[in-house]
């Protein structure tokens, strides 16, 4: 019979305790099989497997592309490659960006979701914003456990609060609590009856695993957003498959709503120095050719250049008031 006997788990900020903790709370018989995803920068030499290797007595590695699943095991993810489930293997690919990030919890998530159905367990550990929320719905969807580190336990409670108040959990409780519960879970036995694979998961399963054939399909799921891609500058399309808002372009970036919000203000802001490093520099100008021409006696062009580099000068004022708020000012803003 069955069990829940695969788990992924993802962690961000603060959540390598949180892992080590998970991990540690696992035996020697543990019958599952683990996938560990964390956001690593794409260019970082990632020491995560060995430090989790000295967590738990379950072997530690960082699979290849299309390595069988071995029961008993721990698969870490490597920079800049999504970690992927398959059909008994793992996959490790370079597909599209979610939420900014490559690897990202969401399409291990999503993809254990899809070929794993009930036996899937989805755990989300201490970080920031809301990588997992997503992935996490699909694994409820269709038919897996979702467990979440309890906030008030997590170095930062971001991507567990995200979860909770978009998805939902089975069970929320402390990391080292959450090794015991998956041993559990791997012995609790399930209908052999698979659950029916939702379209729209397994579409976007297919985009992770790089399927040319569904880049290229204009069925995509949702309809037009408004908005733009922050990755390629592409159409955003706006999935409506549940209760997390969420965005996907054509080519595969995925943005959940919060993410791209957060992602838009980073955009705001460097627009915002752009205009105020152009002002400054047009008042800059202003007033050396109104010097200028003070010195050649161009009383009226002098002045109407030193009235508009005041005008301009008030402009940058209020710029960099946006930008850059006192800290009186911020620190209102910390306590409101």
């Amino acid at each position: 019979m069955p069990t829940r006997d695969v788990v992924v788990i993802a962690a961000s900020a603060g959540g390598l305790d949180a892992l080590q903790k998970t991990l540690g709370g696992l035996p020697a018989t543990y019958p599952g099989v683990v996938f560990v995803v964390s956001h690593i920068p794409p260019s970082a030499s990632s020491a995560l497997a060995s430090i989790l290797d000295r967590a738990t007595v379950l072997p530690v590695a960082v699979p290849t592309d299309g390595e069988a699943m071995v029961g008993g095991s721990v698969y870490v993810c490597r920079p800049d490659h999504h970690l992927l489930l398959g059909d008994g293997v793992v996959l490790v690919r370079r597909g599209p960006k979610e939420n900014g990030h490559r690897p990202a919890a969401d399409p291990l998530f999503r993809s254990a979701a899809r070929y794993y159905g009930r036996r899937a367990v989805g755990v989300i550990l201490s970080g920031t914003l809301s990588d997992g929320t997503a992935g996490l719905q699909a694994i409820r969807q269709q038919g897996g456990t979702a467990v979440v580190q309890d906030p008030e336990d997590a170095a930062y409670d971001g991507m567990p609060r995200s979860a909770l108040e978009e998805v939902g959990a089975d069970f929320v409780v402390p990391a080292d609590e959450i090794g015991a519960l998956l041993h559990h879970l791997a012995h609790q036995s399930l209908d052999e009856v698979p659950a029916a694979v939702d379209d729209t998961v397994a579409r976007e399963v297919a985009l992770n695993e790089s399927d040319d054939r569904v880049i290229a399909d204009d069925d995509h799921p949702g309809h037009p957003s408004s908005w733009p891609c922050p990755d390629c500058n592409g159409v955003l399309w706006e999935v409506n498959d549940g209760p997390v808002l969420r965005f996907r372009c054509r080519v595969g970036h995925a943005w959940i709503a919060a993410n791209l919000f957060d992602e838009q203000a980073v955009a705001v802001e460097g627009a915002l120095w752009v205009a105020l490093r152009a002002l400054e520099d047009r008042a800059a100008l202003c007033h050396r050719t109104a010097e200028r021409a003070a010195r050649n006696h161009n009383r009226y062009t002098a002045a109407r250049l030193e009235d508009e580099g005041r005008e301009l000068d008030g402009s940058v004022e209020i710029l960099r008031r946006m930008v850059q708020p006192d800290a009186e000012a911020l620190d209102q803003a910390l306590h409101d």
